[in-house]
């Protein structure tokens, strides 16, 4: 049965659609949440060296007018002096014999330090946020692995899951296994919150990311699913303003709570009331058709179109008969099947032994894996911008919404290729030039990395629907779903790079900057995709961009095929 058919019947994004998709667009605002809580949770706050003499042993106190001349440090423009976090000045041997009384600010004056500095093995944090450095001293260089080690293993578990839920939802249906992955996430995320030491956390937070990788997919499938061919752009771009939203969220929690543990329970516990979709959201229409349970997508077809205020052509209630072997859609798809379609397997050798076709697959490995890179590497790098960092991170996030609306009109009006090209290029000169900018000038160092990421965003947006175009039908999903998993391997590498700007701060922005700008430069080596027809064969694939008599594509999108 095409189901595209009835769409137009009971409308392609009626109240009964609507009401849906906003209800799965709730799980996606959560998984977001969950996908970085981890930059706040495995941040780093202010801490410094406890120093003996002056800071009192019970209740020390984080911010002391005494400390510049106590620990090492640097003082900005405007006077503010920031403490070395590892490193105290030695004191004399007249204080040190003093031992730990409680001081008073004369005591603790400058001559009671040397110049010689030495490593310290006590802390006091700033006690206006709380992460899991202070829950279990993950304290120096040496031991700042372990807080990038905890996006690493979210993106393997980002990876695993990926893989198993898309299985399971083709097998067992969309809206159960949606449903699994939202309760496994929130489980997974209050066990991250209850931790009781760094190991039990980490195995914590990949089981948690596993969970989240399914959200979004299959949220995105059930929306997509459940409108007509003219809404699905729409409604895929929406349900991306819903993860903005929810990254920007977990800034906004983690600055009124400044607290690790609230944080992880404010994203990870109220999930669990999606439980309740199971009775509300109904399962895939196409996905009932599709494994012949007519039956079940009849009711859920007849209720669309009561809610949506239509009545059903006589034709379109017939095609439901009340069996669940499908024998009247079975008989509907014998029809015009007698070629049988080339295997997937001989349409993959074919392209292997295509040079076109490989070195135009090698170039979009490199442009997903980059993208992937500076994509997350800005967004965990935002915190260690000038100025107040819970607010930069939700500027950095929720930027991502005019990028994703600018990918949707560019693509259309100027084409892919130079939309790729273009938005590359942008985030490559605006990250190599924040990497220079003043620290002192807050306004052009954020707004830098602000048009930074709306360029990545409007990169990675394309992207995704340029590499589908490119490909041949019958190895499209397993060619992008190729490329996303590559791509993951970026991300992984991504928590890793606020290290770099330990050693050299504007490291991270540069290497943003030259990868974009190899990526940009790469991208107009792609044959242009606006409105040619989608290549069924591997001959139709390599000749992209080389004829003038491409065929324009219907409404369909990258998303539906």
């Amino acid at each position: 049965m095409d189901f595209d058919r009835v769409l137009d019947e009971i409308g392609e994004f009626g109240k009964f659609q609507l009401t849906n998709y906003l209800l799965i667009c709730l799980p996606v605002f959560f998984g977001a949440a969950n996908s970085l809580s981890y930059v706040f949770t495995a941040g780093v706050p202010n801490y410094r060296c406890f120093v003996p003499n002056c800071d009192d042993p019970h209740q020390p106190n984080y911010d002391e007018s005494w400390m510049h001349y106590a620990v090492p440090g640097k003082t900005d423009s405007n006077g503010i002096f920031t403490p070395e976090q590892c490193k105290i000045f030695i004191q004399n041997n007249m204080t040190m014999s003093r031992g730990y009384s409680v001081p008073t600010f004369e005591e603790c004056s400058p001559e009671m330090f040397t110049s010689k500095e030495d490593e310290c093995s006590r802390w006091v944090f700033d006690k206006s946020e709380k992460t899991i450095v202070e829950e279990w001293s993950i304290t120096c260089m040496s031991n700042h692995w372990k807080l990038s080690l905890v996006g690493t293993m979210h993106f393997l578990g980002i990876v695993s899951g990926s893989f198993i839920f898309g299985v399971l939802a083709d097998r067992y249906g969309r809206k159960i296994v949606l449903i699994l992955s939202i309760l496994f996430m929130s489980i997974t995320g209050i066990g991250q919150a209850l931790s009781g030491d760094y190991i039990t956390f980490i195995v914590f937070a990949y089981l948690n990311a596993v969970g989240t990788s399914g959200v979004y997919p299959l949220a995105f499938i059930l929306g997509v699913e459940m409108v007509g061919r003219s809404k699905r752009e729409m409604s895929g771009n929406v349900l991306n303003y819903f993860y903005a939203l929810g990254e920007a969220a977990v800034g906004l929690v983690a600055w009124l709570s400044g607290n690790w543990v609230t944080v992880q329970l404010a994203v990870s516990a109220p999930p669990l009331l999606f439980a309740l979709y199971y009775w509300i959201v109904p399962e895939s229409v196409r996905w009932l058709l599709a494994k012949k349970h007519t039956h079940k997508a009849g009711r859920i077809i007849k209720r669309a179109a009561k809610v949506n205020g239509v009545v059903l052509s006589d034709s379109i209630l017939a095609t439901f008969v009340d069996n669940e072997d499908g024998m009247s859609d079975s008989k509907e798809g014998m029809v015009g099947q007698s070629e049988k379609p080339p295997s997937q397997i001989a349409v993959m050798k074919e392209a292997l032994k295509s040079k076109t076709l490989m070195i135009r697959f090698v170039i979009l490995i490199y442009n997903w894996i980059t993208n992937a890179f500076v994509y997350y590497g800005l967004s965990l790098n935002s915190t260690s911008l000038s100025g107040n960092k819970y607010l930069n991170y939700a500027l950095v996030c929720l930027i991502e919404i005019p990028g994703y609306t600018l990918a949707w009109i560019a693509m259309n009006k100027i084409g892919r290729r130079w939309s790729l090209g273009l938005s590359l290029l942008l985030c490559a000169v605006t990250c190599c030039t924040g990497a220079f900018i003043d620290a002192d000038l807050i306004w052009a160092v954020v707004s830098l990395f602000l048009v930074g990421k709306l360029g990545i965003t409007i990169s990675f947006s394309v992207l995704y629907t340029y590499s589908a175009e490119m490909i041949p039908t019958v190895i499209r999903s397993a060619g992008v779903g190729a490329l996303s998993t590559m791509a993951r391997f970026g991300a992984m590498m991504a928590p890793f790079v606020p290290l770099l700007g330990l050693y050299v701060k504007p490291l991270p922005l540069i290497l943003f900057g030259i990868l974009s700008l190899f990526g940009g430069i790469t991208a107009f080596l792609f044959p242009e995709t606006l409105k040619k027809k989608l290549p069924d064969t591997v001959e139709e694939a390599e000749n992209l961009g080389k004829t003038d008599n491409d065929i324009e594509l219907q409404s369909s999108s990258f998303k539906e095929s």
